[in-house]
Formats: structure tokens, sequence, C-alpha cells
């Protein structure tokens, strides 16, 4: 189980003093364009305007009565200084955010009280510690010309990349979906003459894959045989949603529409509006002029290593998925829809019954008050309407969770209409299927609930295979990925 390492004295901040409020950013996972913000003198009526998705602002306590302004049920109203407009930003900003996030994680304060003249109020409930800045390529060349490819659908999709249509697509930081999509309406028409129809048609399609495949798969295993397998399973679940059995609630509007199936946000998260803000999932990283960048460098070559593959997995019928994953029945390769990997699902501390997540709630300490956003308490002695308690930092101690408590808030109650002390249901070894034993079992983790449906699958690799950094020379290996004992990656066959 996680590992309880109590740090309070050597972790606790100086008598009365408690780190500021953070930078935080609006975030409602696949939500509106906006979220609402409230004029503070005629607090609660309709909006004064609203706030769009993946702006970053510095929250305050604003009080009322000597209190904090608060929903019925606990979940403060902030008040807000806005650092970072997700619909002005520009690539200025993303100095800017660093350099807040990291003064603020440096201050100390005696409270989170507003400033005087504070006049608006948005719910803490929508804001979230993101704590990547927004994410812009660097300005494209002129005349810049792509890399060499090794076909016509390749050859393709590195012309998009540095197209200026390409580049277009991430001028802003606002629906930038979208504008992948238009942008390559745009190359299209632009190019039409210059290559087939139905090879744009498919080079399209293998770029939205691509995508897909690189920010869904484990970046930092990058050009590994495990890190290049778990791409081509990413790639066969969009295909097999794409050919197998198109439905539209998992974004497929026809046969053959991987790209519908890639960017449903809420199959596959990584296409959210804020995430696409803060990564580099719609950028033009195969522009060569880019090769030098490191990111993009190591981007570049798990794209080469695994373009190949993906061509025939989503293309080339039943040889290219025998091709790509030697000996494994076609039959069975085609019912893998779904996929989970088992680090990034819920924590569980089923041991742990006094651990607990706190989206955002207020504490007090004499006519001080705190707030608290996306953080894990440990809950202590009850004191009055609350409970003292202390901030639970979860690492990642390599095969298990290490929770390290810190006395962050001495003194500080915090509101107990925010604590459940519930114990965790649901919560398994390591996140993995029914069916695997350990000989010691260092965290847990929630599974998903159509689990019980499926098929737990381990499914071999033909790959060519680097290290993590890429720069290894690469070489032909062959890999195993799931099966109920793969604490990595889960391929889960034949879930309805």
């Amino acid at each position: 189980m996680a590992r309880l390492v109590l740090l309070s004295l050597l972790l606790a901040a100086p008598a009365g003093a408690i780190p500021a409020t953070p930078l935080l950013t609006v975030y409602q996972f696949n939500g509106p364009e906006g979220v609402p913000y409230y004029p503070l003198d005629a607090f609660p009526t309709r909006p004064a305007g609203t706030l769009a998705q993946g702006t970053s602002v510095v929250p305050c306590l604003v009080l009322r009565d000597g209190a904090p302004l608060t929903d019925r049920d606990g979940t403060p109203y902030v008040g807000f200084e806005v650092v970072v407009d997700a619909r002005a930003a520009t690539p200025a900003d993303s100095a800017r955010f660093k350099e807040v996030a990291a003064r603020r994680q440096a201050l100390t304060v005696d409270n989170h009280h507003c400033p005087p003249g504070t006049r608006y109020v948005v719910s803490a409930a929508s804001l979230y510690a993101m704590n990547k800045p927004p994410s812009f390529d660097p300005p494209r060349p002129p005349g810049a010309t792509a890399a060499a490819a090794r076909g016509q659908r390749d050859e393709i999709v590195r012309a998009f990349h540095v197209s200026p249509q390409c580049a277009s697509a991430n001028l802003g930081l606002m629906d930038r979906r979208q504008a992948l999509q238009r942008a390559w309406d745009a190359f299209a028409a632009a190019n039409a003459g210059r290559w087939p129809r139905d090879a744009l048609r498919q080079a399209r399609q293998l770029d939205y894959v691509m995508r897909t495949a690189l920010y869904e798969g484990h970046l930092g295993r990058g050009c590994t045989a495990y890190g290049a397998c778990e791409r081509n399973l990413i790639a066969l679940s969009i295909r097999n949603r794409g050919l197998e059995r198109c439905l539209r609630g998992q974004g497929c509007r026809g046969d053959g529409d991987f790209e519908g199936v890639a960017t449903a946000v809420a199959q596959y998260n990584i296409w959210d509006e804020v995430l696409t803000q803060t990564t580099g999932l719609t950028s033009c990283f195969l522009r060569p002029d880019l090769a030098g960048v490191p990111a993009y460098g190591r981007l570049q070559a798990m794209y080469a290593q695994n373009v190949g593959d993906v061509e025939d997995i989503l293309f080339g019928g039943a040889r290219g998925l025998e091709s790509a994953f030697p000996g494994e029945p076609v039959a069975r390769l085609t019912q893998l829809r779904h996929y989970y990997h088992p680090p990034a699902m819920g924590k569980c501390f089923p041991d742990e019954p006094r651990l607990e997540y706190v989206s955002a709630a207020v504490a007090r300490r004499g006519d001080d008050w705190a707030l608290i956003v996306n953080s894990r308490v440990r809950v202590d002695e009850p004191q009055g309407a609350g409970y003292r308690f202390r901030i639970a930092d979860v690492e990642d101690g390599g095969d298990r969770d290490v929770v390290q408590l810190a006395d962050r808030y001495p003194g500080f109650v915090i509101d107990g209409r925010k604590i459940a002390l519930k114990r965790p249901t649901g919560c398994t070894p390591y996140g993995t299927p029914p069916g695997c034993r350990f000989a010691s079992v260092g965290r847990q983790r929630k599974t998903p609930r159509w689990l019980a449906g499926g098929d737990p699958i381990r499914i071999t690799c033909r790959v060519r295979a680097g290290d993590e950094s890429c720069g290894a020379p690469p070489r032909p290996a062959t890999v195993a990925v799931g099966g109920v004992c793969d604490t990595a990656m889960q391929p889960i066959a034949g879930v309805r």
C-alpha cells in the first residue's frame, strides 16, 4: 500500500505563514466555452460575463460578515485577477504564466483575503491547478519544406505540417480542435491538383490518428518497444471504432471516420479544449526546422517509428493487422475498442480512510481564512464545524504511491461540509483487472465501470525500437502489452 511519510515538522511553514493561493486555470472537462462570473455587489444574479476555458487567474477569498462567500455545500465563490486570458493569449503569455506561477509558489501570506475593490467572483469549482503554461509553436520560417517521407500519405502529412494552414491552427489558444479541422479543409482545397482526393483524405485520417496515438500514449516511453506497441494499440482501437462497429456515441459519423473517432473528447480526453491549449497535440510538430528542439525532435522520432505500422493498421486490412501484430488472431484484434492506463486512474487509499481529496474548500484560523483547492488532505481531529488537517502530497515512488504529510496551514480548520470521510470503493491493486496477485501492493486505483463487460487481453507487437530519449538506433523488436497483470496499459476486448 501507499507509504505514509510523516514530515509535518520538517515541512511546516513558519508560524502564521501559509502558501499564497496558486495560479489556477478555468477548467471544466469537455465543458462549455465559458464559465460565468458574477458581480459581487449583486451576487447571486445573472452573470456579468464569462471566463474562457483555459484562462489563468489568481484567486482570493471575498469576505461577507467576516466569512468567505460560499454556496450552501461549502464551495467558495472567489475573487480573481486574470493573468492569461485564453481568448486573447499570445506566445508571450507562456512566459508570463511561468513567471507568475513560480512567484506564487514561492510566496507566503497570512491569509487569502481579497484586496479592497474586488468586483467579481467565480465558483472555485471551475478552477484547477494545471501547472502547464499555454503552448505555442515557434514562428514558422519562410519557405519551409517537408522532410523526406516513406510514402504518399506520409508525404502529405509532412507537407501539411510545414504549411501555412497548419500554422494558422495554433495562432490562438481557443478552439484548436476546430481550427485544425479548418486547416486541413483549407490545405486539401489548396492542394487538390497535387494529390488525389482519396490520398488527401487518408493522409488527414492518418494525421489525426498519429496525433492521438502519440499523446494518448505515455510520452515518457519515447521510442521504447513498449511505447511503440502502446501507440499501435491506440491506433487499433480507433481503427476498430471506425470500421468494425461505427457508433455515433464514440464519434464515428460513417465507416472509416477515424478523425471523428479520434477527436471524440469524451472518449479520447486529450482533445478537450483546455488540454489542446497546453500540449502540442494540434501543433505542427513535424516541421524539420524544429528537429533540434528536444521535445519536437522526440515527437518526430516517435512519429517516424510508428507511422508505417499505423498505416498498415488503418488501411492494410487483415494483412496489415497481421504485420503489426504477428501471431495474433485477426478476429480478436478487431474486437479491441477499449483500453485504459491504470496509473492515470483515480487514486485510492483504502487503508488510509482519513486521506481525502478536496476540490475547493475554505479553512479558518481565527479571523484568517484560506482557500484549499485541488489538494489531498489528511483529516485530523474534529474542531467546531470542521477538522484540523495537513496537506498530503502523493509522489510517484516507482511501484508505489508515497504520501508525505505537510502542515502548511498550521492552526487552520477546514470546512466540515467538504469532508466526507467515506471509505473508498472500487479500488484494485495497481488498477489491474481481477485475477492478478502481487506479493506486495504499492498503490491502488479505481477501474472503469465498463471493465466487467470486457476481456483483458495481451497483444504482441512487432516494432522497431529505440530508447526513451529516441537517441539510440532503432532495431527490430517484439513486445507484449496488456493482460491482467500489466500495470501500465490494459487493452480490453469485447466491451458492449
